[in-house]
């Protein structure tokens, strides 16, 4: 079998309600007002989504999912909607990421004899896969089914925190027999290695090291079946051990049961743990003693659904119901949890520690998610908002500066700037409780004083010239400048005025950039010329340019920490509205060598990257909130779709659904840390935001459709509210935010000066 008939496309025609309607939605484990039965799950496994798929539970340590034969860009989570072959179940996936890693102690149940690899190039019939045909697949929230039809194999799959739950239902007359794969992973591995031991005839356990994204990986493994292993073989690459265990680069192990004359159904269960074995056996045995699937299944739609159930929309668009839920639901699968029950976890010094309350988090794809994802955190998980942070203290005092993007105790070093500062100054700046507010202060102070990635040059000339700095000098600029800007609002807060002082200069660096006459933010050398070579705004080189993952046009409105100095640059609010009108209707060529994240365009406006995503929510800084309506609207309308390519670029860890999830509200955090929420254009008739401490907060748009999308008139807990946005503190008191909406642009509502947000200094 030759790899072009190992994957197939497939073509959807209407969404994926054909799949989803063999899943019996709103029937069986899910109650008939379950948010869980709007959550469709195969949006963004199409085109360049690159979302997790299988059985989880919000922000748990366990995303257990198929993973396919194929490898590449788009099978960074595992799977891909156009590929029908799973070699197998694994117990980690990322979900939206730009580069895969994870795919960790994958178990395939199988009959007949199979290579224990999966074949040269997927060519080999005998290789460890399986085709599946999709009508049999079946998805939501906390749970996984399909038929491995090599096999004649029913999967299914639910989770805990920290343990996956297989469900194998084999035909009468066959031999049960179960894989367990320890090569296998995703992305580009170097070294690895696996170790596999027999317990004893119920009970398998062992680790899986591996060099890949997260250079040093171990995660440990015990599994425990229903019924005892009858034989079994272990193997490396090339020879079969002999005893319990094999510890190889490549191991495996096949596991024989006992042949019966009636169908029969196999349960395995899977606790893993950064620490140790002990501690996975720990996890299983807090977590999952029992064998009862339906009732694991059951709780993990329950987890879900408390979760959903934070925000309740009315609405009789039951597409934008779906998109909703179904973002919602993909904010919360990742941070994950990276401590195991008993408190221990695995610092990033690589030595286990104690926790001495609370959980410890990983997967922090900061750059991303601190534009939207944590701000969302911050207003419907505001109790989980404390672990986070404390995780990412503990990140800096094991390591020495706060995280930029962390994956399983490893600092990948992943994008540009300080993003983990400006996530600890937004908790502090809301007051959030929790964490020692001194050792944040001082964990910000020290990782924005490093010398690496840039920083010594942004600190020596308060820019990073191109000529010091080859790739990336702008990107990079900007956003130490935007980390700037959210410690020195912290030191300000704390009386700390000669750091405020400082920061609040540094945070000034897109200054430097600004070429007046072209009104472009453009590389500047250590003399503070610009780049000689010939302009082209529209021009992109991915990691080769002095942006990234972008170009002039996107890159020139990367100040969200203090628009008001930025429209200054251009001369006053009618040059800088011109220009920023121009963004979304100009074209040009990016260029054979664009980063492909560049996507998801309005003229020159790229939602489908994350630099983008506060540029519609300018327009209020400038007094024309209405302009903010027409582009929120567009985007929410053509950026997302109930479609398995729904998403217009990667997920990233959450943060392409929360800027759904915020906009559709009717509000989003321009300001990096602290607020205040810019207007928009609410999408919902109603939708109740569950605060915490029995707090709500009804969003209600009368007179709502979808031409009329533009702001009237406000009023917040039955007084006029004359702002064009509104602070962290007063949405947090809850009540009653009510937009009147139109079909025209008002007049008076957010034009005057004193109803603009202002940046704060």
């Amino acid at each position: 079998m030759n790899f072009k008939n190992v994957v197939t496309k497939l073509t959807f025609i209407g969404g994926t309600l054909g799949i989803l309607g063999a899943c019996n939605i709103g029937s069986g484990f899910q109650k008939a007002d379950s948010l869980t039965a709007y959550v469709d799950p195969y949006i963004g496994t199409g085109g360049h989504g690159h979302v997790f798929l299988g059985a989880n539970v919000p922000y748990g340590a366990i995303q257990l999912g198929p993973s396919n034969l194929s490898a590449g860009w788009d099978w960074v989570s595992g799977y891909h909607i156009s590929d029908s072959t799973i070699i197998g179940f694994a117990h980690q996936h990322l979900s939206g990421t730009g580069i895969g890693d994870l795919g960790d102690i994958v178990l395939l149940p199988f009959t007949g004899d199979i290579r224990f690899d999966r074949g040269e190039h997927g060519d080999d019939e005998t290789g460890a896969y399986s085709l599946f045909n999709r009508n049999t697949e079946c998805v939501k929230p906390g749970y996984y089914a399909v038929h491995l039809d090599r096999f004649n194999v029913d999967v299914e799959l639910t989770a805990t925190s920290r343990v996956g739950f297989h469900k194998y239902s084999y035909k009468k007359d066959e031999t049960p027999k179960v894989l367990i794969n320890l090569d296998a992973g995703i992305g580009w591995e170097g070294e690895k290695e696996g170790q596999i031991t027999i317990e004893n005839d119920t009970v398998v356990s062992g680790y899986r090291y591996s060099m890949g994204w997260a250079k040093n990986q171990k995660i440990y493994f015990t599994a425990t079946f229903s019924q005892p292993v009858a034989s079994f073989q272990l193997a490396d690459s090339t020879t079969v051990q002999k005893g319990n265990t094999v510890t190889a680069s490549r191991a495996y192990a096949a596991l024989v049961f006992a042949e019966t004359e009636e169908p029969q159904d196999l349960y395995v269960k899977v606790a893993i743990s950064p620490v140790s074995i002990a501690n996975a056996k720990g996890n299983m045995q807090e977590e999952l003693p029992g064998w009862d699937f339906a009732a694991t299944k059951q709780a993990a739609d329950a987890a879900w659904n408390a979760q959903l159930r934070k925000v309740q929309i009315e609405t009789e668009d039951t597409i934008a119901r779906k998109i909703f839920y179904t973002a919602l639901y993909h904010t919360m699968v990742a941070p994950s949890v990276f401590s195991d029950v008993n408190g221990e976890y695995m610092g990033s010094d690589f030595r286990p520690h104690k926790l001495g309350s609370g959980e410890n988090y990983t997967t922090f794809s900061l750059w991303d998610t601190y534009r939207a994802a944590h701000p969302l955190m911050s207003i419907i998980h505001r109790e989980r908002v404390s672990d986070m942070v404390n995780s990412m203290l503990r990140i800096y005092q094991e390591q020495g500066k706060l995280p930029v993007w962390h994956l399983v105790g490893n600092e990948t070093d992943c994008m540009v700037g300080n993003p983990g500062i400006i996530v600890v100054a937004d908790a502090y700046l809301k007051g959030i409780e929790g964490f020692d507010k001194n050792l944040a202060y001082e964990a910000m102070k020290i990782s924005a004083m490093k010398d690496d990635r840039g920083l010594n040059w942004h600190k020596q000339y308060g820019y990073v010239p191109f000529d010091k700095e080859e790739v990336e000098s702008v990107a990079k600029g900007l956003e130490f400048a935007i980390a700037d800007w959210s410690l020195a609002q912290v030191a300000k807060l704390r009386g700390e005025q000669e750091d405020y002082d400082y920061f609040i200069k540094r945070s000034d660096a897109f200054q430097h950039y600004f070429d007046k006459d072209l009104q472009f933010l453009r590389g500047v050398d250590s003399k503070g010329n610009f780049r000689p070579e010939e302009f082209d705004p529209f021009h992109s080189a991915h990691l080769a340019n002095d942006y990234t993952e972008g170009n002039a046009w996107q890159y020139t409105w990367l100040v969200p920490h203090n628009v008001n100095g930025f429209i200054d640059l251009f001369g006053g609010t009618d040059k800088f509205i011109t220009k920023l009108d121009s963004l979304f209707v100009v074209e040009g060529d990016l260029g054979e060598h664009a980063s492909p994240d560049i996507s998801g365009l309005i003229g020159q406006y790229a939602h489908g990257n994350e630099p983008s995503h506060h540029v519609i929510y300018m327009y209020p800084y400038a007094g024309q909130p209405w302009k903010a309506a027409e582009r929120v609207r567009q985007t929410l309308a053509t950026m997302y779709t109930d479609q398995v390519d729904g998403l217009s670029g990667n997920e990233d860890v959450g943060q392409m659904s929360a800027w759904y999830v915020m906009s559709a509200l009717g509000f989003y955090q321009v300001s990096p840390a602290g607020g205040p929420f810019i207007f928009g254009s609410p999408l919902f008739d109603k939708a109740t935001i569950a605060l915490g401490a029995g707090k709500t907060l009804e969003l209600v748009a009368h007179s709502n459709s979808k031409e009329n999308k533009f702001i009237q008139q406000v009023r917040f807990n039955g007084k006029p509210y004359t702002q064009s946005y509104i602070s962290y503190e007063d949405l947090m008191q809850g009540g009653r935010l009510e937009f009147d909406m139109g079909n025209t642009p008002s007049a008076t509502f957010g034009v005057e000066v004193e109803s603009r947000p202002m940046s704060v200094r």
